[in-house]
């Protein structure tokens, strides 16, 4: 059976902003156009899916680790990658490092530890400067003891609480 021709025009949200329509896996690679996918995953507390417009950071950091404990680290990172570029600039670091820190959590599932490590230590890096004054409960320290690990084992708890 063959896969239906991928689409002549970009993909694009409601919003009209470029997103990939192909169906993907669980850890975010994509499929054939035609596959059969996983979904985004619902956050139950937020009522929203990975990708979705970031709400409140309490919101995208909740959404974020929810998916991280279930297993989903691609679409968490999607969560943080959205909430990085509506932060402030004084935040923006913060949130391109979290993000990082999935991505990296992605890569390891995948396999791929050295995409894994690199991509960790670049999150640790960004999110190294909010250590004193870590906004939105962020536990930084933990998140940079958890990079630091040799193995850094099962996904961090991003917030303090």
């Amino acid at each position: 059976m063959s896969a239906e021709p991928p689409p002549r025009d970009r993909d694009r949200d409601a919003q009209g902003r470029p997103r990939n329509a192909r169906p993907r896996d669980a850890l975010g690679r994509p499929l054939g156009y035609g596959a059969q996918g996983v979904g985004p995953a619902a956050d139950d507390a937020a009522g929203a899916a990975a990708g979705s417009p970031p709400g409140t950071p309490a919101d995208s950091l909740r959404r974020a680790q929810s998916l991280l404990d279930a297993g989903r680290p691609f679409e968490a990172h999607e969560v943080l990658e959205d909430a990085w570029k509506a932060a402030p600039d004084a935040e923006r670091e913060l949130w391109r490092g979290l993000a990082q820190l999935a991505v990296g959590l992605t890569h390891a599932a995948r396999g791929n530890r050295t995409g894994a490590a690199a991509l960790i230590s670049r999150g640790a890096g960004n999110i190294a400067g909010y250590r004193d004054r870590p906004p939105h409960g962020v536990d930084v320290a933990g998140l940079l003891a958890w990079a630091a690990a040799t193995d850094p084992g099962p996904p961090p708890r991003l917030t303090l609480s």
